[in-house]
């Protein structure tokens, strides 16, 4: 399985060819899972909260993206809120990403996965507010 770097998409303009990046691609399923009813929070790592404490917004949190010979293969990591289906509310991400991504690349999937990390409560507060001591 190769590595891809870059998408490249064929114009039929003639005027040259249109390169995506797979960090475009995280930032629209970022927010296409974020926009999902049900959805707690987005999941990333570290770096991605160094980053946002700096006061960048990083809007493809929680999405990973691989490029291969067989396809676009994204892996949504996300926390729910309690008390809806979790199945609905997963299928709901999928389908949201699946439509951004053709809507704004003409791109298709082949893989969305959808990763439930945690829940989280009504009453709870989010990771970032008890850090931040809100």
């Amino acid at each position: 399985m190769s590595e891809l770097n870059v998408l490249e998409m064929e114009g039929n303009s003639g005027l040259g060819k249109i390169e995506i990046a797979p960090e475009v691609i995280e930032v629209i399923g970022g927010i296409a899972a974020s926009e999902v009813d049900g959805v707690a929070q987005m999941r990333g790592n570290f770096a991605t909260g160094v980053v946002e404490r700096l006061g960048k917004k990083n809007h493809g949190k929680g999405v990973k993206v691989e490029l291969s010979e067989e396809g676009i293969k994204i892996n949504v990591y996300c926390s729910m809120k309690f008390g809806i289906s979790i199945p609905a509310v997963a299928q709901q991400i999928q389908d949201n990403i699946r439509q951004a991504l053709l809507n704004m690349t003409a791109l298709e999937a082949s893989e969305i996965n959808v990763h439930v990390v945690g829940i989280q409560f009504e009453n709870q507060k989010s990771e970032a507010d008890e850090e931040q001591g809100i």
